[in-house]
């Protein structure tokens, strides 16, 4: 084991640089191949979407929907552009950042759309979310997978019933469908499971908690108790997504930047980020076009052709 390695395990908790590494890349790989199954082209989206009722004028609205989108379309571009870079070590980090708000921006993007509205954290972005776009049946799968109540049961009938009896994890890489949909489960356990960690010490920090005397969660008050606040929680994929941009930026902070090198998994995992971003990205872009009025999108489309100064992720004149 290096120093740095040695200090890390010595005086924090630190998981070790190759499963971290392994979660990591092979989540984004599952996602790479489960949207490259043809749901996220034109044609499919453009059928998806046919039934969206387009909202009465709303210039705010529509305002706030067509920043979110050139943002989202920005981001995804520069993760693209990092593609052609030569050694993926020295931007990975960056590339993931733009992935997290290519993905938070589109969010943004079709809740504007959806309802006028323009949550300011990233948890009420989630919300929103899960509420106007995930369970209208808004979002394209695998953006889709979710669950509500993250009390420890209902987490453990959720993914069985995700599942479906899919044994594959993210332990292997992926390479087909049943491979990757099991991952994109897993990732999606691991979130639930440390959404509702998080939320458990939310509760055991709350003075109602300190002012019963409770220790832990073994009596069926402070169940009760802890259950009331997991019951209403969620993980939909912008709270993956949000977990997945922390564990990049603020921890396992050493298995992107050092040690092995693993130069070639990472020139495919940028790859995957880029891909991934895009069909997000690009699944907003067609829920837009079909909500907001459809002069206001011709319009936002031809003056993005015309005054972007970035290469476009894609061609809005074909949605």
């Amino acid at each position: 084991m290096t120093w740095l390695l040695n200090r890390f395990f010595d005086h924090q908790q630190q998981q070790t640089p190759g499963f971290a590494f392994q979660g990591t890349v092979n989540w984004m790989r599952a996602l790479s191949i489960l949207i490259d199954e043809g749901a996220y082209s034109h044609d499919s989206l453009s059928r998806f979407y046919n039934g969206v009722q387009r909202r009465r004028p709303n210039q705010d609205a529509g305002n706030l929907a067509f920043e979110c989108m050139l943002m989202a379309m920005h981001n995804v571009s520069s993760i693209q552009k990092a593609q052609s870079l030569d050694e993926p070590y020295s931007f990975v980090r960056s590339a993931i950042t733009a992935w997290y708000y290519a993905t938070y921006y589109a969010c943004k993007a079709m809740i504007a759309a959806a309802t006028g509205s323009d949550p300011q954290t990233h948890s009420k972005t989630g919300k929103i979310w899960q509420t106007n776009i995930v369970k209208r049946n808004l979002a394209v799968t695998p953006f889709d997978l979710n669950i509500e109540d993250l009390t420890p049961s209902n987490i453990g009938r959720a993914i069985v019933a995700l599942r479906n009896d899919n044994p594959h994890d993210l332990s292997v890489t992926p390479t087909n469908h049943e491979q990757a949909f099991g991952a994109a489960i897993s990732y999606l356990k691991g979130t639930a499971e440390y959404e509702k960690r998080r939320l458990e010490e939310e509760v055991r920090d709350s003075s109602v908690f300190k002012r019963k005397g409770f220790a832990d969660f073994r009596t069926k008050a402070a169940r009760t108790l802890r259950d009331a606040r997991l019951s209403g929680a969620q993980v939909n994929f912008l709270v993956q997504a949000f977990r997945y941009r922390g564990k990049a930026n603020y921890r396992d902070a050493i298995y992107l930047s050092y040690g092995a090198d693993n130069s070639g998994t990472l020139t495919v995992f940028v790859q995957d980020l880029a891909n991934v971003a895009r069909a997000f990205a690009l699944m907003a872009a067609h829920y837009l076009s079909r909500r907001v009025t459809q002069d206001n999108w011709q319009s936002f489309a031809n003056d993005i052709a015309a005054n972007a100064r970035f290469p476009l992720p894609y061609d809005l004149s074909e949605i």
